[in-house]
């Protein structure tokens, strides 16, 4: 079945439980992250850039008034105390000297803005004077031009650099929690929807769910679950039993009418009539034993060549039908023989019944396969006056027969039920449509043998 487009193109954006709780996570976790970056500098940057420049102005000042209240000889032993003692060294300001301006990011710049709000708007801050590194503060100790030098080390915001390995770092830390955190939401969804789907394809025993789940809403879902599972496994189980002991039960009877009818009625007319009326009943027994098999089969590599032939060998001979065998090549495909030879065998005769042409009554099924990738498709279609489109898929269900079917039905409407559930069980896909030159088409995907 060709999927519609629009629907196609919704199933292509829809993101997954997991995919969908992580990037809210993430973006809850990344938001928190960046206003507290935000809180963090409002709350840090100001007052730290305001006492960073407090402490340099006070060491200038200190320096200031030191030097200004000693004699010459008593000013080149203080600077040299000051420099050994407390890495604070005093040069004069050269008018050839050559500086670079103090560093361009927000803090430093706030920096020297205080300074120069406390020690005036002359004042120079550089963080290399000839080539030598350091915290340059240019003042003036009573009108000449002097150099203050401190160690970096005394003042040395964090760079950008250091920021962004932060940021990446806590990021990553934050991401994988956001991943663990969505798989463990997840993963019991998961859990959940694998079971729901075994359980759809009536494989009871695989869709039982942990009832030990850590979180109490969790275990209670899943003990939910598993009984749901268990009343429908006993559900089907009986079903299977009560259809399987009816269609038993009824054979030995209808055996012994048979014969009572042969044996007791003397006209022939009439006695043919009634003993075509036993076989349809015994017939209607085996489409009965045929739906309540069991869901599993076991594939193996099957010629679909072989069984073909063998399916078309027993209805060769009805005047009624006509088979076109379209196979160019042989196919194998994996596939349990007999329920692919009972899949051949519903589908012509259905088409035998409700497949004929209206002009000359016989049922022309044409029949067509070939190999795609690792699939072998099947395809049988007649002739006839086709379903009406909105019957379609309705059609594969039990006990369903559309109008087509209620003029000369015979049967239990099981027929194309017993064809889905047997390509179901071989792991493939079946699709009923009406061709565009009339008549009904079976496609049947079947997996292909390597």
């Amino acid at each position: 079945m060709q999927p519609n487009k629009s629907h196609l193109s919704r199933q292509m954006v829809v993101v997954s439980l997991f995919w969908r709780t992580f990037f809210l996570l993430a973006a809850l976790l990344m938001g928190s992250m960046l206003a507290w970056l935000a809180t963090l500098r409002a709350l840090d940057f100001t007052p730290r850039a305001i006492q960073t420049a407090q402490q340099i102005a006070s060491q200038v000042n200190l320096s200031r008034a030191a030097l200004m209240h000693v004699d010459a000889i008593a000013r080149v032993s203080l600077i040299k105390t000051m420099a050994d003692t407390e890495g604070v060294r005093i040069v004069p300001r050269e008018p050839k000297d050559q500086f670079l301006p103090f560093d361009s990011d927000a803090l430093s710049e706030r920096v020297a803005e205080e300074l120069k709000s406390i020690l005036g708007p002359a004042t120079v801050v550089a963080r290399s004077v000839n080539s030598i590194n350091g915290l340059w503060v240019g003042f003036d100790i009573n009108g000449d031009a002097n150099w203050l030098q401190l160690d970096r080390e005394r003042f040395n915001p964090g760079s950008n650099k250091t920021w962004l390995i932060w940021l990446l770092t806590i990021g990553g830390l934050s991401l994988t929690g956001a991943a663990l955190i969505a798989r463990l939401i997840n993963r019991p969804l998961k859990q959940l929807s694998f079971a729901t789907s075994r359980v759809r394809e009536g494989d009871f025993d695989a869709s039982h769910l942990d009832e030990r789940g850590v979180t109490g809403e969790v275990r209670e879902v899943n003990i939910g679950f598993n009984r749901m599972a268990q009343k429908l496994a006993k559900i089907e189980q009986d079903r299977v039993v009560m259809l399987a002991g009816i269609s038993h039960d009824l054979r030995t009877p209808l055996a012994r009418l048979r014969l009572e009818t042969e044996m007791s009625v003397a006209d022939d007319d009439a006695r043919d009539h009634m003993v075509a009326d036993i076989e349809q009943l015994d017939a209607i027994i085996d489409k009965f034993l045929d739906y309540a098999r069991p869901g599993h089969a076991k594939l193996n590599p099957v010629s679909l060549n072989e069984v073909l032939e063998s399916s078309l060998y027993a209805v060769l001979e009805y005047e009624d039908m006509r088979i076109q065998l379209n196979i160019d090549e042989p196919l194998m495909v994996l596939a349990d023989e007999v329920e692919l030879g009972r899949v051949i065998a519903n589908l012509l005769e259905n088409a035998r019944r409700y497949g004929k042409s209206p002009d000359t009554g016989i049922a022309v099924v044409d029949i067509a396969a070939k190999a795609r990738d690792d699939w072998v498709l099947l395809k049988v279609r007649d002739h006839g006056q086709g379903v009406n489109p909105e019957q379609l898929s309705s059609l594969s269900k039990p006990f369903f027969r559309g109008d087509t079917a209620r003029t000369e039905a015979t049967g239990a409407g099981l027929g194309l039920s017993i064809v889905d559930k047997a390509i179901q069980r071989m792991g493939g896909e079946f699709e009923l449509t009406n061709t565009t030159s009339g008549g009904l088409a079976a496609h049947i995907k079947l997996q292909r043998a390597k």
